[in-house]
């Protein structure tokens, strides 16, 4: 699989189940290949190889995924911790048998960087700021996608 990085989570540490007193660690990030399509890949493993693979890439960095574990979604539990994506599937990274390398999108397919700037939810989902202060009582309680800009940083 080949596409850019539009999102990314940090690392982070949990207690593994199997051998107490040691910990997993894992990260995941969303990649897209076309306007339409954009899949969650998830890793779990030693600390050393999470981080090194967390820090060998950058949202906006082209990665080519090799050999990853393809699974159904949860639809329940994965939505809540990553982005939501139009396929019913996730990649998982494995130590043992998965590879990500990453290359400029220039050397790749420059198309791929246009992708960076493309919103992932559907351009009629989205509330502008003066809809939901107009209508904020009603909106109570509810999810609510907003699209905005930064205008500056100070």
């Amino acid at each position: 699989v080949i596409g850019v990085v539009i999102g990314k989570t940090d690392v982070r540490g949990f207690p593994d189940r199997k051998n107490i007193g040691s910990e997993r660690f894992t990260f995941s990030f969303t990649i897209r290949d076309s306007p339409s399509y954009f899949v969650n890949v998830s890793s779990w493993g030693r600390e050393g190889y999470i981080r090194t693979l967390s820090e060998s890439f950058r949202v906006g960095d082209c990665v080519t995924i090799e050999n990853p574990l393809v699974q159904s979604k949860e639809m329940e539990r994965e939505e809540k911790f990553s982005p939501v994506t139009p396929s019913c599937y996730k990649l998982l990274l494995s130590e043992n048998h998965s590879v990500v390398k990453t290359s400029s999108c220039y050397e790749m397919d420059t198309a791929l960087l246009s992708l960076l700037h493309l919103p992932v939810k559907d351009p009629q989902d989205y509330y502008s700021l003066g809809d939901i202060v107009a209508n904020g009582q009603s909106l109570n309680g509810r999810i609510l996608n907003v699209l905005a800009a930064v205008m500056s940083v100070s």
